[in-house]
């Protein structure tokens, strides 16, 4: 979880592949309406994320009912978004990458092709409401290399 250019993709692929499950893009079970508001650089309400994270709770239910792990990426800026993400499924794990505008920004005027424009990235940050300790969120600092990511996060997951 984290703010777009986070590298929460970056990261939810290489923790996929070091440990054999299934990954999910979570940009990729939004609504087209929600896609065409982002490119148009409207930021998303409380109710155009609903069906979204209705659909990232139902990814991760077929994997639990699989009785398989499983990674996904999602913002979950807000923590009544992780609490939709998280009640009953005890064995969910958030990741926090944890990065600062300027580390955003930079990220995110070079990448291509993406739906998220720059003009957002205010209102991600105005949105972010970061992990409390009751969440037991693991927090990775966004500005590490990727291999330091994936090992913490390991670690953390006793992995």
């Amino acid at each position: 979880m984290g703010v777009s250019g986070a590298g929460k993709t970056t990261l939810g692929k290489a923790l996929a592949v070091r440990l054999g499950w299934p990954f999910q893009e979570g940009d990729d079970l939004h609504p087209p309406a929600n896609i065409a508001k982002m490119s148009a650089g409207i930021p998303l309400t409380d109710a155009d994320r609903a069906p979204w994270l209705a659909a990232v709770g139902a990814w991760i239910d077929r994997r639990i009912a699989q009785s398989g792990g499983g990674v996904i990426t999602c913002s979950a800026l807000k923590a009544a978004y992780r609490r939709m993400l998280t009640e009953g499924r005890p064995s969910v794990r958030l990741v926090y990458l944890d990065a600062d505008q300027p580390i955003i920004a930079q990220r995110i005027a070079a990448r291509k092709g993406h739906f998220m424009p720059q003009s957002l990235m205010a209102s991600q940050f105005a949105d972010l409401e970061p992990p409390t300790a009751d969440e037991q969120a693991i927090a990775v600092p966004a500005g590490l290399p990727i291999e330091q990511q994936v090992g913490g996060v390991l670690k953390a997951l006793d992995l």
